[in-house]
């Protein structure tokens, strides 16, 4: 979330960030309700500091009636904090509700937007590829080959779920193994670096399997709760089914403080994830591009505020080598302030060229937060100077792995139906150079 002494001090520019951004949220009722909650809080801590003196007094009064009197005077005291907590609890709440519902300052070279229509493509890469048929959508590569079953996963769990099967489930594994051998490799990410003319770290990343399941208090505090409806949500037990790895790599150090010689931490997080793709129900029905479940690879990291664009662009750096080696093509596209999530300062996505539907499909995107999560996670560095500020946050596709199959199956497929293996895949595949139908 954004500090409160920052909006007091740049309520315009808050307005008009806002604005650009498609929220409508109230700032001049939230800065009202802030001085409210100020003078009460001078209140309190007035009535508190008498309290305290008269306990102190009562305990050093050996004269019966100025003791009872005081007495009196402090029961008056409590009655009249009392009296405040009401009207402070309200305030207090509204105030947070509307505090997170402020969105990130969009740095300066976001495209202003208002949605996915504005965003700006910034380089093309690769050859689209020529085919001498007409090339097929995945779902129906996914049926003649029956390595997609979403007919049976519709009878056992419902529309927008699917069995992955044979050579496809394979070769999930094949690009998770792919992933982080990548990004765990010191000499590889210096490779990148360089590629990239990048001035950081080379620090690899640290594997985790986080959990798929969060609080609501972690989530509320990682800005990514909303929009709620999209959820899976156990009340009896307060959880909410994670949508993506950062929800909970994201959270791992909360109210936690850093050394500043410890950063940057980075962690690559694979984990299956949930969402119910509330109002979508006539989007991508077939297949598998938009479902309820799906497992993604995840880089999540931890960084100096003077380095965190410097960590984004190496973010998106690595994504770009992993489609790379999948000799994908694709573009990278800067998001319009309007197509951006609230905690993002900044979001950079990969579109992978579909044949099949003959149009890019977003596959990754790079998100940077600054310090709007990690100032409501209340995750901080340490200075070498001993002062602290908060970290800043991260967090980017690795691969997600449905589109990633996706744009596999259609930019391999071949004319008898089947589907060559990339290459840069097969060591993981148990020598299976191509998946065929049975029949053939």
């Amino acid at each position: 979330m954004l500090d409160i002494k920052f909006i007091r001090d740049n309520k315009e520019a808050v307005k008009a960030n806002a604005t650009n951004r498609g929220v409508n949220v109230d700032i001049d009722k939230l800065l009202s309700l802030d001085e409210q909650r100020r003078r009460i809080i001078v209140q309190v801590e007035a009535l508190r500091a008498s309290q305290n003196k008269a306990s102190e007094e009562i305990a050093k009064e050996k004269d019966p009636a100025a003791r009872q009197a005081k007495i009196d005077e402090m029961k008056k005291v409590k009655e009249e904090l009392g009296g405040l907590e009401p009207d402070f609890k309200k305030i207090e709440e509204e105030y947070g509700k509307l505090l997170m519902a402020v969105p990130n300052i969009a740095l300066p070279n976001v495209p202003i937007g208002k949605d996915e229509n504005e965003n700006v493509p910034m380089r093309q890469v690769g050859k689209l590829p020529e085919f001498d048929f007409k090339p097929k959508e995945h779902w129906e590569i996914g049926e003649e080959l029956d390595i997609i079953d979403t007919k049976r996963a519709a009878r056992v769990s419902g529309a927008r779920f699917s069995y992955l099967k044979g050579g496809l489930a394979l070769m999930e594994f094949a690009l998770i193994q792919l992933v982080f051998s990548v990004v765990t490799d010191e000499n590889i990410l210096k490779k990148i670096i360089k590629s990239a003319k990048l001035n950081i770290e080379p620090k690899p990343f640290i594997p985790v399997i986080p959990p798929v399941l969060i609080k609501t208090e972690p989530f509320r505090r990682m800005a990514r709760l909303e929009p709620r409806e999209e959820r899976y949500y156990i009340p009896e037990d307060d959880l909410y089914l994670i949508g993506s790895a950062e929800h909970t790599l994201g959270a791992l150090h909360l109210d936690e403080t850093f050394n500043e010689a410890d950063l940057p931490v980075r962690y690559i997080g694979f984990s299956t994830a949930f969402r119910r793709e509330a109002g979508s129900y006539a989007k991508d029905l077939k297949g598998i591009l938009r479902v309820h479940q799906f497992d993604k690879a995840e880089m999540e990291s931890f960084c100096l505020p003077e380095k965190s664009t410097e960590e984004q662009n190496l973010f998106v750096a690595i994504q770009e080598h992993l489609i790379q080696l999948l000799k994908i093509p694709y573009q990278v596209v800067m998001i319009c302030t309007g197509d951006m999530g609230a905690p993002d300062a900044r979001q950079i996505d990969i579109e992978a060229w579909l044949p099949g539907q003959n149009r890019y499909r977003e596959t990754h995107t790079a998100d940077l937060m600054t310090d709007y999560q990690s100032s409501s996670l209340n995750t901080k560095v340490k200075r070498q100077d001993g002062k602290t500020e908060f970290a800043h946050m991260n967090d980017a596709t690795a691969f997600a792995i449905g589109r990633t199959l996706i744009a596999i199956m259609e930019n391999y497929q071949q004319a008898d139906g089947s589907i060559e293996i990339p290459k840069v895949l097969q060591p993981w595949m148990g020598g299976i150079k191509k998946i065929k139908n049975k029949k053939s």
